[in-house]
């Protein structure tokens, strides 16, 4: 399905997880678009495709991390955001095996900051998306997943995007 680019015209959009691959490449295609742009950025990365192609230079930063409530809702609020494309994770499964506390928090905590956020400014947040993985569904004899395949996520990686997917939906 093709998405007229139009639609962003002047929405006011915070992506989180902006200086990720997928992050990067939304944020460069948003900011195309017109949209106002406002990334969460806990790092300077200069790897990121966000630094590197200059597109960070388009939009409004915000340094903070998911696991700070204050930092999310001061991205949300400050920058009077319609739009959430919820993105930002600790995504490297190595680092959620030696780490999984701040995994957790990561992952879930900054879920649920990031929506609680939205339903405290609910008359400004029209829009929410947040981003799965097909890690949630944790080990599955059959394939490909749908829609409907629980979410049995064993490992901390899988359990925190098992996690995010249930606290989206709840």
């Amino acid at each position: 399905m093709a998405v007229d680019p139009s639609a962003w015209s002047d929405r006011r959009v915070l992506v989180t997880g902006a200086t990720g691959m997928v992050g990067s490449w939304l944020t460069r295609w948003l900011v195309e678009a017109d949209a106002y742009v406002v990334a969460l950025v806990p790092d300077w990365d200069p790897q990121s495709e966000l630094i590197r192609s200059g597109t960070i230079d388009s939009v409004s930063v915000v340094n903070g991390r998911l696991e700070d409530y204050g930092a999310v809702e001061r991205a949300i609020n400050g920058h009077e955001v319609d739009s959430v494309f919820h993105l930002g994770a600790q995504t490297i499964v190595g680092t959620a095996h030696r780490a999984p506390r701040q995994t957790f928090e990561s992952n879930i905590q900054g879920t649920w900051n990031v929506l609680e956020a939205c339903r405290v400014l609910g008359d400004q947040v029209q829009r929410i998306m947040v981003a799965s993985s097909d890690k949630a569904y944790g080990p599955q004899v059959v394939l490909p997943y749908t829609e409907d395949t629980p979410l049995t996520g064993r490992a901390p990686y899988e359990v925190s995007k098992s996690c995010t997917d249930l606290i989206s939906t709840s």
